[in-house]
């Protein structure tokens, strides 16, 4: 049975990811603070994973197939798990994000070699954005010629009760009211794929061999516009959109085009749904009795 280590893993789609290998047949340890409990079956290490030793010290003498590492937000994060876990794991995953590819503004939809990690500057000190970060330590990791390492650019995640986010609710609160929702006056899609989707995808790619970046998102692309039509469905109400030129949007409202390709993930054998399969049950999901 593989030996995988999970780290984050406690809540939304990590949690799933969780219990998917376990039924598997996986032999899963989860590693984290210890705020929260994994799924029952896995065995819980607890440690700070921003402090070498501590992180060293709760894994022992472990070693490891694969690792799963959903909670890796900036360059210093990465460069301690390359240190403790890179030599005790066959392979490493790290849950990265379609932000890397934020600077991008394309119509097509971008694929892999957009954003090469291996090519950009990595600063462990410094105070960095969501995407930067993600850049960073994907570049960490990328340069360990070492380490066998997947990068997987995760789509917007869509559903779930437990959808933490609040971007959903946004959208439900503001057309309850009838007040305003702001977006770019010119709207561009997005990427998005369903919080089931991607713990099976992660579970999927923990039992494959491949490494580079994959991208990881449903087929069709959303404009707010299109995400909203779903919450409207929901509460039997319309949204009224205010253009803006420049300035603060509603969340998942975007000035730049840079919906992901699926292309690779698809030519390794994983099929992904498209929006249109899941969207309805995701919001009904998340917004559960708030019509």
């Amino acid at each position: 049975m593989p030996e995988t280590c999970v780290i984050g893993g406690s809540r939304y789609f990590g949690k799933r990811l969780v219990q998917r290998l376990l039924d598997a047949g996986h032999h899963v340890t989860v590693v984290n603070r210890g705020s929260s409990a994994p799924p029952a079956g896995a065995r819980h290490l607890i440690a700070d994973r921003d402090d070498e030793r501590s992180l060293a010290d709760a894994l022992g003498a472990r070693t490891f197939d694969v690792v799963v590492d959903q909670v890796c937000y900036t360059p210093r994060q990465a460069d301690v798990a390359r240190r403790v876990l890179g030599p005790r794991t066959g392979r490493y995953l790290m849950t990265s994000t379609v932000e890397v590819y934020a600077e991008e503004d394309s119509e097509r939809p971008v694929g892999e070699d957009a954003f090469d990690a291996r090519t950009i500057a990595v600063d462990l000190d410094a105070e960095l954005s969501y995407g930067e970060g993600k850049r960073q330590a994907e570049a960490v990791f990328a340069r360990d010629a070492d380490l066998a390492f997947t990068a997987v650019r995760v789509a917007h995640v869509l559903g779930g009760a437990d959808d933490f986010t609040g971007r959903l609710a946004h959208y439900a609160d503001r057309i309850r009211a009838g007040r305003p929702i702001a977006v770019p006056a010119v709207n561009r899609p997005a990427t998005y794929v369903y919080v089931e989707e991607i713990a099976a995808f992660l579970a999927w790619a923990a039992e494959r061999d491949f490494t580079g970046p994959v991208n990881a998102a449903s087929h069709g692309p959303l404009t707010t516009v299109e995400v909203c039509a779903a919450v409207e469905a929901r509460l039997g109400r319309r949204a009224v959109f205010r253009e803006v030129e420049s300035g603060e949007v509603s969340p998942l409202s975007f000035r730049r085009a840079y919906a992901m390709d699926n292309a690779r993930a698809t030519a390794l054998g994983h099929r992904f749904l498209h929006t249109s399969d899941w969207l309805e049950r995701a919001v009904a999901e998340t917004l559960g009795g708030r019509a």
